[in-house]
């Protein structure tokens, strides 16, 4: 590989937006024609860049919740111990640091670099384009094909998402073998909002990158409660995640000043598969919990 495959991929035409927005084919046929192109520029471009970035691992992680993690792994009877890290916001929806806020700025650092690479990215387009965004997973078209990004974005699920959610929600264990994740930017003027709606995921992550003392108005997030019918509202702080079941309506709330970034992780079963009712009395056990699929990688995407 030479940096020849780097100045090919500055050089593609992307489609247009409205390409994009209308599903043409000639989208999915730039996407699919220069895949191999882009992730090898994306690999000559992290090898150039390589030296600016030092805590692309999970040094990012908040240490009480890494601590917790990795006793767990250890030994999974202690799995318990998570349970004082996460606060029930709405039936069914927890919340809990994951990223340490005083380091959040190196992630935003990378990818602001990412966002200056000047390499087609494929913004998530199933969410109405989202302009800011960026694909996550190597099963989608477009992808952020970084080997430095790719490793934490495994870690973070394989690590951290999947043990919590089989914790939270045992009925999703078999139905969590796949992965898929974009990031996604809320400004006014641009992608404000977006409307009630449930996830194509057994379990959703949803995680704020604001840096400390980045603030913005609105872009609460609506959940919806089955039980009395009202919603919950809830503001994203900096590093906290947010997790619940993909079945759980929710909603965000318009933006009205500065900027909200988030990166959106799912998992689900093999072929898109993800339960079927709640039955969150199913019986795992800790091991199983803290375990990772040996199932293979498939390419079902949702969007």
């Amino acid at each position: 590989m030479s940096s020849i495959q780097l100045e090919k991929a500055r050089n593609l035409s992307l489609p247009s937006r409205e390409e994009m927005l209308k599903r043409d084919y000639s989208v999915q046929e730039f996407w699919k024609t220069n895949k191999e192109l882009l992730t090898d520029a994306w690999k000559e471009w992290d090898l150039e860049n390589k030296n600016m970035f030092n805590l692309m691992d999970d040094s990012l992680i908040d240490p009480k919740l890494k601590s917790i993690i990795d006793k767990a792994w250890e030994n999974p009877e202690s799995e318990y111990n998570l349970m004082e890290l996460l606060d029930e916001v709405s039936p069914g929806v927890y919340q809990f640091q994951l990223f340490d806020p005083s380091k959040i700025k190196e992630l935003r650092k990378y990818l602001d670099k990412v966002d200056e690479a000047q390499i087609p990215l494929r913004p998530p387009y199933g969410i109405v384009l989202n302009r800011k965004g960026a694909m996550l997973d190597r099963r989608s078209e477009g992808y952020l094909a970084t080997p430095i990004f790719q490793s934490l974005y495994q870690q973070i699920l394989d690590h951290y998402m999947r043990p919590i959610a089989r914790l939270l929600f045992p009925e999703v264990y078999g139905y969590d073998t796949q992965t898929f994740g974009f990031s996604i930017q809320y400004q006014p003027e641009k992608d404000t909002s977006i409307r009630m709606h449930t996830d194509a995921s057994s379990v959703t992550l949803n995680v704020n990158l604001n840096l400390p003392g980045e603030t913005y108005t609105g872009s609460e997030v609506d959940f919806h409660d089955r039980g009395t019918g009202k919603l919950k509202r809830v503001k994203f702080q900096p590093g906290v995640a947010i997790i619940h079941r993909g079945n759980v309506a929710h909603s965000a709330q318009p933006i009205l000043s500065g900027l909200r970034t988030n990166l959106v992780l799912w998992l689900y079963g093999d072929q898109m598969q993800i339960p079927r009712g709640l039955n969150s009395n199913k019986k795992i056990t800790p091991q199983q919990r803290w375990s990772t699929p040996s199932t293979a990688y498939d390419d079902s995407s949702p969007f």
